[in-house]
């Protein structure tokens, strides 16, 4: 495995072939204070009257406890238990569920209109292996029990790209430590993000936590989509500065 010393400055630039970044340009603070909101607005444009009814049906059945719970409860019999944190539209989610129906796949997402589009996923799939909580994904890795997770996604969150908003990213070293008590020995977790600082903040946060270890053994590790990969419409509108950066971990 590459350490991240190791690795030549990333070069921000759709066009610039990416290498990595040396460590140290993208502190992630050790705050303690209560979580602060890591999405802005919770609703955008109306939501179509198909997925508004999804709202009320489908969501209530297939939304996690509101207290502690054991995910595989929810699902006996599940090879896995998967957590994508943040799913944005649930593209991305509702195809790894379909390409596992015996792995129970939880999302979370605070924005309501991705909610909506998750709901029309899963039920055009007709997924019953997908479990929605609809809020701060925080709040839900909160009630989940200690080494219950076999995986988990964060792919391409909001990268508050304002110095004076780092604070508000989801990657912190707060969550990253949850993500450590969830995840199983062996597990693994993959990051993405299309915004260069982005991803050199998380390559520092995870690296600095002893749990985790950085898979990569060559550039191409991290400059191609994994193999396991789905690539949603939102990833190909390639919004941030530069090529999709794909970063696997897995926990000691």
């Amino acid at each position: 495995m590459l350490a991240p010393s190791d690795v030549p400055p990333l070069r921000s630039g759709r066009h610039l072939p990416l290498r990595g970044r040396i460590l140290g340009s993208a502190t992630v603070p050790e705050d303690h204070h209560p979580p602060l909101r890591t999405f802005g607005r919770i609703k955008s444009r109306p939501i179509k009257a198909r997925q508004a009814a999804l709202l009320e049906t489908l969501l209530p059945q297939i939304r996690p406890p509101a207290g502690p719970f054991d995910p595989r409860a929810l699902m006996p019999g599940a090879a896995e238990v998967w957590l994508e944190v943040g799913f944005g539209g649930g593209e991305h989610m509702a195809a790894q569920a379909a390409l596992r129906p015996d792995v129970l796949v939880i999302g979370a997402e605070p924005f309501l209109n991705g909610v909506a589009s998750g709901l029309r996923h899963i039920d055009e799939a007709g997924l019953a292996n997908v479990r929605v909580h609809d809020g701060d994904a925080r709040e839900l890795m909160a009630r989940l029990p200690d080494a219950s997770l076999d995986r988990a996604f964060i792919l391409f969150p909001d990268p508050w790209p304002k110095t004076r908003h780092h604070k508000r990213r989801i990657v912190q070293a707060d969550t990253v430590a949850d993500l450590a008590r969830l995840l199983k020995p062996g597990a693994t977790l993959r990051f993405a993000s299309d915004v260069a600082h982005y991803v050199d903040w998380s390559l520092e946060a995870f690296s600095a936590n002893p749990d985790f270890a950085w898979t990569a053994q060559a550039a191409a590790d991290w400059r191609n989509p994994p193999a396991d990969h789905v690539t949603t419409r939102y990833e190909e509108k390639r919004l941030g500065d530069c090529a999709p950066v794909f970063l696997d971990f897995v926990r000691n």
